[in-house]
């Protein structure tokens, strides 16, 4: 028997997380040619959480907890769980029961097929405007930054195979980016639809400081096109500044008693300053990443473990 193992990070969820796992046990009772346990990975929620994950942990023996000592994110939780899985396949999904535990079997059946990750896609999401925007913006970074094929949807419900798990926990830095782990690792990836639905309580726990870290840890983390692109338009803005210069000395030469404009030598100034201080913070964001990566800065810190000796 194949073994599935679910991660699910888990924050503000306190009265919705019975509900997944009541979800995946009913849809689990009538997949019996599979075996599965359950990771809960309490990200430092404020509220009782950690409660909730205690007593499914102590009613339940193949549901396992673990407990961060401060916020770390989403992202990080997620590989904390991957870490601790063993299964053959590894299902994520989230805590607030938007992503439907009980079409778990279609993400099952499209690995069954040869498939080494599986995302699914919704025809309609329960969003907000802000987070649909996000993932607008975030599917656009992910095609243009890292790669990923312009017909393929990406989502924070998905399984992947073993060997897939087994390549992205070997990622140690601090900037854990799971859509580029899986991207590194494989492009044998499909989608399958599934319903998408409204939140049952509370409101989504990304802000957009967290969204723009999210994208900015996407395409820094995985990718030297930005540097790329900073050298190219660094390129540009010289080649339009020469171009500019030799435009005012050939009007100056033709003729002389044309003023040369204080307002364009400050236009010029404040455009490609602008410019180098950008490019400059570019370029210091990755050195600071490689700092902190040289310091050993944790992905996450575990305060403690439920469950984990059985």
């Amino acid at each position: 028997m194949k073994k599935i193992s679910f991660v699910i990070p888990c924050y503000r969820s306190e009265h919705t997380l019975p509900h997944v796992i009541a979800e995946i046990e009913e849809k689990m009772e009538s997949l019996r040619r599979y075996q599965y346990d359950i990771f809960l990975v309490n990200d430092c929620s404020p509220d009782d959480t950690l409660g909730t994950i205690r007593r499914l942990c102590g009613e339940h023996d193949n549901i396992r907890g673990i407990d961060f000592a401060k916020n770390f994110g989403q992202h990080s939780a997620l590989m904390a769980g991957l870490r601790y899985s063993d299964g053959d396949y590894v299902v994520c999904l989230d805590d607030d029961g938007q992503t439907p535990a009980n079409e778990v079997d279609r993400l099952l059946d499209k690995l069954e097929e040869g498939y080494d990750a599986v995302y699914a896609r919704y025809d309609h999401k329960q969003h907000s405007l802000f987070r649909n925007l996000g993932s607008k913006v975030n599917e656009r970074m992910t095609r243009s930054m890292l790669g990923k094929p312009a017909d393929l949807y990406l989502s924070s419900y998905f399984a992947v195979k073993r060997f897939v798990v087994d390549d992205m926990i070997r990622y140690e830095n601090s900037y854990p980016y799971i859509i580029g782990l899986v991207l590194r690792a494989t492009r044998n990836i499909a989608n399958v639809p599934v319903n998408h639905r409204e939140r049952e309580e509370g409101s989504s726990g990304y802000t957009f400081k967290k969204l723009f870290s999210l994208w900015f840890n996407g395409f820094t983390a995985f990718s030297v096109k930005p540097l790329r692109i900073a050298t190219a338009m660094g390129g540009a803005s010289a080649a339009i500044g020469f171009l500019y210069g030799f435009y005012t000395i050939v009007k100056r030469l033709v003729n002389p008693d044309v003023p040369m404009g204080f307002s364009s030598l400050m236009s010029a100034l404040v455009f490609f300053g602008g410019m180098i201080m950008l490019m400059l913070g570019l370029i210091g964001e990755y050195i600071g990443r490689v700092y902190i990566s040289l310091n050993n800065s944790p992905q996450y810190v575990i305060r403690e473990t439920i469950n984990m000796d059985q």
